[in-house]
């Protein structure tokens, strides 16, 4: 059964992706805006472009003729997607999922509107004036996202008026695709944050990973730990909300689906259709299966008997402090020598300050306490260092 896979998107959660296609016998081309990328340099095959021209996707499917398009990123031309599955082309997880989750604004109306799940109070602007209206109406602290952007690109926390102005202006900058337009969200007074990573079969139920906790700084992942805290009626509560989604939002593949925890209960987030940064702590082998093998098993229709936790463990980012266009890396002798202890390095050709290059992975039996595993790997991802 080899299947031919167009991946659009090719970054490092990508790369992974293609490892576990290429470890079963599938054929891979990874697409992205630019050479070498991480997926790129372990794919059979590459294509550059820009993926928000139609055109230039149309003639990439017509010329490979894929029978799975999966997309790893925002920045898709995604409306092109419902045509792909008219010329019976699997879309992961589908054309719908795709094209909603693409959106903020699709997702986050799907979520609290048409299935009535638990969010923070929330509004859209398409200008500063706008945007200061809505502040006036959600309230401070809020926060402000474009409906189009990834790990954290163009977020910020408004917390006093002088910080609207800003906040537009910086959303602007980190937006992708064409739409210029953010949501802004009330401050939800939450205890933690989860991501409950949701695997959606053919022909099989929906299975879930243990949830996975994480830290955030400028709107991206820092560490991530598995399994996270949860109580037994926030993890039900969770679940159902992630099954409702995900079903409306059909196909088969990995959702990491994004949940504030609050002592009033459980508020939906965000969702990707595709695996999470926060996932990649399953790297380090805390699960029978990792994210990315899970994402390929359901989009192949491999039946998964269960998702089984290991062990505990933990990720920790390490990012670039410089711009280069020619990175390279000290510590991993240091690294290596410590016990339960991995690391991946993406292979990212430049590298700007605070982009992910890398990641620190630590393990440990199940009893072992977890912050414990987190402070392993935040000191174990210390030890490597991007040089320009």
């Amino acid at each position: 059964m080899n299947k031919k896979i167009l991946l659009l998107g090719s970054g490092e959660l990508g790369k992974e992706f293609v490892i576990a296609a290429q470890r079963i016998g599938q054929t891979v081309i990874a697409v992205d805006s630019y050479e070498n990328a991480p997926a790129m340099q372990v794919a059979h095959g590459f294509e550059v472009i820009n993926m928000l021209d139609g055109e230039a996707l149309d003639a990439i499917v017509a010329k490979h003729q894929p029978d799975f398009i999966v997309p790893e990123i925002e920045a898709i031309r995604t409306e092109r997607f419902y045509d792909y599955e008219k010329q019976g082309i699997t879309v992961v997880p589908s054309a719908k999922a795709a094209n909603f989750t693409m959106n903020r604004k699709a997702i986050r109306d799907l979520a609290a509107k048409d299935l009535g799940l638990r969010t923070a109070n929330y509004r859209y602007a398409t200008s500063a004036q706008e945007l200061q209206d809505a502040v006036a109406t959600v309230g401070m602290p809020c926060v402000v996202k474009p409906l189009m952007s990834s790990s954290g690109k163009g977020q910020s926390t408004i917390k006093i008026e002088a910080d609207i102005e800003k906040a537009w202006n910086y959303a602007v900058e980190g937006s992708r695709g064409d739409v210029v337009e953010v949501i802004v969200e009330a401050f939800v007074n939450f205890h933690s944050e989860i991501t409950l990573l949701t695997v959606t079969q053919n022909n099989n139920p929906t299975l879930f990973c243990a949830p996975i906790g994480h830290r955030q700084e400028r709107g991206d992942y820092q560490e991530s730990w598995q399994p996270a805290r949860v109580s037994d009626t926030d993890m039900k509560e969770a679940q159902d909300m992630a099954r409702k989604v995900t079903e409306a939002l059909g196909g088969a593949g990995i959702f990491g689906v994004e949940f504030f925890l609050t002592n009033e209960g459980v508020y939906f987030s965000e969702l990707s259709p595709r695996p999470h940064d926060t996932g990649m702590v399953t790297l380090a082998g805390t699960q029978n299966f990792n994210e990315f093998e899970l994402h390929l098993r359901a989009i192949l229709s491999l039946p998964i008997a269960e998702i089984t936790l290991e062990k505990v463990g933990a990720s920790a980012v390490i990012a670039a402090s410089e711009n280069s266009n020619n990175p390279s890396y000290t510590g991993f002798e240091v690294i290596a020598a410590l016990p339960k202890t991995d690391f991946r390095i993406f292979g990212k050709p430049t590298s700007r300050p605070y982009r992910r290059m890398g990641v620190a992975l630590t393990h440990d039996s199940l009893n072992t306490p977890i912050e414990t595993i987190v402070e392993k790997a935040k000191k174990a991802a210390a030890l490597v260092k991007v040089i320009s």
